[in-house]
Order: structure tokens, then sequence, then C-alpha cells
């Protein structure tokens, strides 16, 4: 069996505060294939976000990667890397960051440096991690603009940030994780305030890219119209945990926890006539200093019973709890499909 291009088990990421430690992404597991795209989803705060910075050792303030393992097998790594063992400055971690991990930020109006050009930002990750001159690392930039599919990308190269429209300045940052052409690109939010038609387009253009680089996708977003666009397999969380995981198909037709079930409800569904209002979940995600005791998703859940006062594990149902057609990848962490002996 091929070795996973990434493979997390247990990531624990967490913060020092003055009100105490928080613990913003807990015991978090996946493998991510090569030429897979995997995709995170969950609410705002739900620790998707810094799951994603945790892989390239990008913790912002007073964080940090505090157990687990993240193992990645990739080029210039010679074999698998602890990732999770490096420290945010070391040469192995600059090495990997943005030359074979490569990241879409979420907002890149705030990503990008107002004060340089778009061809000059790209320019400067090829400089960095291929070690070519600044003529051919612009035309290398020039390239990876008419490759994302922006118009006179000459003349776009030279332009900056605020002279660029919204999907303009998505497609850079993209043309720009992809510059050195990585093994795994990290997409945080890649179509966030971006209207449809755009979103669309940039979707299609990570299939396309993707395609043509052979690499793996990670892909973080609450909108569950992307992951089932992109997703060959989705990861559920909540409140920092993985609370189901499965493939597309796994989690949509067959939604274990009740969680998942209330992202999926919440949904518009187009050409449903409704005098009601959307369904919603109530309450709101537990602020992570004062999570409930057991499950997290306990206040919400309208499923809660005594057991759930205790964390279940994250398991793959038995036949016995009254699910068919469950895979041996498709677990979930819910009292209610607890294993049966």
């Amino acid at each position: 069996m091929a070795t996973p291009l990434l493979e997390v088990s247990e990531l624990t990421t967490v913060f020092h505060t003055d009100d105490g430690l928080v613990r913003a992404v807990q015991d978090v597991s996946f493998n991510v294939e090569r030429g897979q795209t995997l995709g995170l989803v969950g609410e705002s705060g739900c620790g998707k976000s810094i799951t994603g910075l945790s892989l390239i050792q990008l913790v912002p303030g007073r964080g940090e990667v505090a157990g687990g393992r993240i193992l990645f097998s990739q080029g210039s790594t010679k074999g698998p890397v602890d990732i999770a063992q490096l420290a945010p400055e070391s040469d192995t971690i600059r090495a990997i960051r943005g030359n074979e991990i490569a990241m879409v930020f979420q907002e890149p109006m705030t990503s990008l440096n107002p004060v340089y050009s778009a061809g000059s930002q790209i320019a400067e990750a090829v400089i960095l991690h291929q070690k070519v001159g600044k003529k051919e690392a612009f035309a290398r930039a020039v390239e990876m603009l008419d490759k994302v599919g922006i118009p006179n990308p000459t003349q776009r190269a030279r332009e900056y940030p605020h002279q660029l429209s919204g999907g303009m300045r998505q497609r850079v940052m993209i043309a720009m994780a992809l510059s050195c052409q990585p093994a795994l690109l990290v997409a945080d939010e890649p179509t966030t305030a971006l209207d449809v038609t755009i979103q669309a387009q940039v979707l299609d253009l990570m299939k396309e890219l993707q395609e043509e680089f052979g690499m793996a996708i990670l892909v973080i977003t609450h909108d569950m119209g992307v992951i089932a666009e992109m997703a060959d397999e989705v990861v559920v969380m909540y409140a920092g945990r993985v609370m189901e995981q499965g493939s597309p198909n796994e989690v949509f037709y067959n939604p274990l926890h009740p969680y998942t079930r209330g992202l999926l409800s919440s949904i518009p569904v187009l050409g449903r006539r409704s005098k009601g209002r959307l369904n919603q979940i109530p309450g709101r995600v537990p602020h992570l200093l004062a999570l409930p005791e057991g499950c997290p998703f306990r206040p919400r859940c309208a499923s809660r019973m005594p057991k759930c006062m205790e964390l279940p594990p994250l398991a793959r149902p038995s036949q016995t709890s009254g699910e068919r057609g469950n895979s041996s990848e498709h677990c979930v962490r819910c009292w209610l499909h607890e294993q049966h002996e």
C-alpha cells in the first residue's frame, strides 16, 4: 500500500492566552493521498483554518503545535518528515513551506503586500525556493498568471493588489501558491467573498491545475457546495475535533452525526418551494475555554442522551447500529452509532 503524501495523526494545536490554555485543534487525524482532494468542513471557529496553518507551522500569535504527528513524504524532505517536530523557523520547514506545501490564504487583500506588484510577489517565492535570477523569476510569474486565466498577464504582473478585482487577487494567490509546483496545496476558503460565477471559475481552475501538476489539495471551507464540487474525502470538524469522516457520497447521502445532518439540512435547495424558514442548528459553537463536558455538540443536539456526557471515540459504526452501506473509512464520533459487541 502506497504511503500517503500527508499523514496527520492526533494533531493538537493550542494557544496560550491570559485566560488559560485554548485547545483550538484536538486529536485530529486524517490522510491526504497523492492527487487527492480532502475537504475540511464546519462552522466558523471549529478549527479548520488552524489545522491548515499547523501543517506548515504558521500558527499565529501565542499558538503552537503541541502534540501529534504531521508526516509529510515528498521531494527534498528525503522521506517522511514529522512537521510537528520542526521549529517554525527551522531550515527544514522553510524548505517545505511555499515550495512543497503551499497555502492559499483566506483573505487575498490582506495576504498580498499592497506596496509590491503582483508579479514581484510571485517572483519572490520563485527566487526563494528555485534559486533563479530576478528576470527568470518574473517571467515565471507572468507564465503563472497566464495559467490561472488572468488576461494580459504581463501588464497585470506590474499592477498592485488594489488595482485588481477580488477574483483576480484570488487568482494571484493561486498563482503564487503554484509557482513552485507544490505536492500539496492548502486552500483556505478559496471562494470567500466571490460572486457565484467567479466561485465556479476558481473551483474549475483549481481542478484543472491539480490535474496538470498532479498535486493534492486540502480545501478548507464552510460551504458544502464547494465540498461536493471538489472533495474525494470529507472531514467534518466541530469545536476543534473531527465529528465525521468519509467519502462525499457517504457524508452527503448517509450522514451519521447530528451535526453533519444539521449542516446539510440548513442548505437551501434550488427549486424547492417552502413557506417556512430554513432549518438551522440551535445555539452556537462553544467557546474553546468553556467546552461542555463530553461531546462538544451535546448542548445543541436534539438527539442527546445521558451517555453524551462522555466523549465518544471516532469509530466506524457497526451494522447493528441500524446503518447500512458504511465503508470501513466512514467514521463518526457519536454514541448513537457506538459499536455493539
